[in-house]
């Protein structure tokens, strides 16, 4: 798994910035930049975000909890995930549930 220091330097070189540009879009310090991308100093949670929405990616993909820099970005399944998270536990293991058998239904007909 990659870590979050090589994906933020990943990302800045794919959008063809310096540290410099990356810094001043994000309201940090060059140096700063270059201790995030060297491992030497860790972003806030705060920055993580601003960070996500500037190098056109998610929180989850920075922090290592997705290899996929698409995930979650479409803002109709993050609203149909939340709507899902208000419903009762119980409410919410039927859904899971027939959401997984319709999952799998449908990796069955591309094989």
């Amino acid at each position: 798994m990659t870590k979050i220091e090589d994906k933020i330097a990943q990302l800045r070189r794919q959008n063809g910035w310096s540290q410099t540009e990356l810094a001043r879009k994000i309201g940090a310090s060059r140096d700063a930049i270059g201790k995030y991308e060297r491992g030497e100093l860790r972003p806030t949670i705060d920055l993580v975000k601003k960070l996500a929405e500037v190098l056109d990616t998610t929180v989850g993909y920075l922090l290592g909890e997705t290899e996929d820099r698409e995930l979650l970005k479409d803002p109709s399944m993050i609203r149909r995930l939340n709507d899902i998270a208000k419903f009762s536990e119980q409410d919410k293991q039927y859904i899971l549930y027939a959401l997984d058998a319709m999952i799998k239904s449908a990796k069955l007909k591309t094989i």
